[in-house]
């Protein structure tokens, strides 16, 4: 039997060997499509939201990001472009192990993506407006150096600086958490001299 078995494997190869490769068709253009991701991290498609859990999920597993920073939806036969309004996810849930430098942060996002910050899903914060710091995790390469991020809620960020502790950078006392190894910081330590 194991020899019938690896004849029909040399068979099966050459076979495939036989067949030329095929090319990867690039998708027809359907311009801009009727959704929005909300900065909520809700779908709307035609202003109603998208109620359906899996679909969501469905719909943000062929979520694609361009170069100029734009999003489209995806699939080997279509594209069309959607408009996100901040990011097209937000953490909605943290867990951490360990301590110190051998604490490793992991995050799960609305669509149940699961990310560990690391050097490959580094933090990112924004400071627009002179308020507070809107804080992203990255979770996977866009189409050019724009990525696909996740935006941390309020209380997740919250959660995430009660495991802030100081750490000089360059000179300077920041705030910052370790995960996977690395320091990444929250801000600067506050000036104690009056």
């Amino acid at each position: 039997m194991s020899g019938e078995q690896d004849g029909l494997k040399a068979t099966t190869s050459e076979a495939d060997a036989a067949v030329p490769a095929r090319r990867r068709r690039k998708p027809a253009e359907c311009g801009d499509l009727p959704f929005v991701i909300k900065r909520d991290g809700s779908w709307l498609y035609k202003g109603t939201p998208i109620g359906r859990k899996e679909l969501v999920c469905l719909f943000a597993s062929v979520l694609r990001r361009e170069a100029d920073g734009s999003f489209w939806l995806e699939t080997p036969a279509e594209r069309g472009r959607i408009v996100v309004e901040d990011a097209p996810f937000v953490v909605v849930e943290m867990e951490w192990d360990g301590a110190e430098s051998d604490q490793v942060v992991t995050f799960r996002t609305n669509t149940d993506e699961i990310v560990t910050v690391d050097l490959d899903h580094p933090l990112r914060f924004t400071d627009e407006g002179g308020g507070d710091p809107k804080p992203y995790v990255r979770l996977r390469s866009g189409n050019g150096e724009l990525p696909i991020e996740a935006r941390i809620s309020r209380p997740i960020f919250y959660e995430l600086a009660a495991l802030a502790e100081p750490q000089t950078v360059r000179g300077r006392m920041m705030l910052g958490i370790w995960s996977s190894g690395v320091f990444f910081p929250l801000g600067e330590m506050p000036n104690d001299e009056t």
